[in-house]
């Protein structure tokens, strides 16, 4: 999937204005439904698809930023289209700052997957560094397509391979790497994972009498591992280690994380739950 093929430049806004949460969704409802791409999705039911995913929790993320998404029955594919709010909106952001950045996400019903793989390339592209001020100061929908563009260009899924694979282990202990794991496997196409919850070794080092004052020190948090198990295509082994070492840094400079790769010589059945 390339994520900015997804992008109806279209729908780009970057005079997006609106007094509160409701007349924001309402906007965004009635210019998407404007579209073609929306297959004949009226606004009134795009409109209570967004309510329902919002009673649910806020799609303001914080920082500034909300992604409204919503699965259509009608729908052929993935529509993303983003919008700038220069003056902000009240949105009950779960940081309750005003949303300036709106990325709206609408996708089929039965494809959950493609879905959650957009929504995790959203969050990587927003991870970027200066790009969301970049964003804000666009004064043209055609700038901000391309801006878009240029931040994904060097970012976009692979599709996974068939054949052999690899199990791959990886061992965090710090929750931020989880989520950012997590969304990298994403993105790259891997559907299923399972994840073990774990003590490390200093959660029954530091209750031994002899070591106890030395480690006492240590944060209860750290001594929780958590590690995702997933299968991979053999040929892209590096390809995963270096997008993983992007979320928790060089691994042979760093502690509290670490990757594993074992050859496969069988398997049968899936760990995909989300497809």
């Amino acid at each position: 999937m390339e994520f900015a093929d997804k992008i109806a430049r279209e729908l780009i806004r970057v005079d997006f204005a609106a007094r509160d949460k409701d007349e924001a969704l309402r906007k965004i409802a009635a210019l998407a439904a404007s579209s073609p791409l929306l297959g004949g999705t009226t606004e009134a039911e795009l409109h209570a698809k967004l309510m329902e995913r919002e009673a649910a929790v806020s799609t303001g993320i914080g920082g500034g930023i909300a992604i409204p998404h919503a699965r259509l029955a009608r729908l052929a594919d993935p529509v993303v289209f983003v919008l700038v709010a220069p003056k902000g909106v009240p949105f009950e952001a779960l940081d309750k700052r005003k949303v300036r950045l709106f990325f709206v996400v609408l996708s089929p019903e039965d494809r959950v997957a493609e879905q959650l793989k957009i929504l995790a390339s959203i969050s990587r592209i927003i991870a970027q560094g200066n790009l969301k001020t970049e964003l804000l100061e666009t004064t043209s929908p055609q700038v901000l397509h391309e801006v878009l563009c240029r931040a994904t260009e060097n970012g976009e899924t692979k599709p996974a391979a068939s054949g052999k694979r690899k199990l791959l282990y990886v061992i965090l202990y710090y929750e931020e790497d989880l989520r950012g794991v997590l969304e990298f496997l994403i993105d790259q196409g891997i559907e299923g994972a399972t994840i073990f919850d774990s003590k490390g070794m200093g959660a029954y080092v530091s209750n031994m009498p002899l070591f106890a004052s030395f480690l006492g020190f240590m944060r209860e948090d750290r001594n929780v591992s958590h590690t995702v198990m997933a299968l991979i295509p053999a040929e892209a082994e590096q390809r995963f280690v270096a997008g993983i070492e992007a979320v928790t840094g060089a691994l042979d400079k760093t502690q509290g994380a670490m990757i594993i790769t074992l050859d496969v010589s069988f398997y049968k059945g899936t760990m995909n739950m989300i497809g």
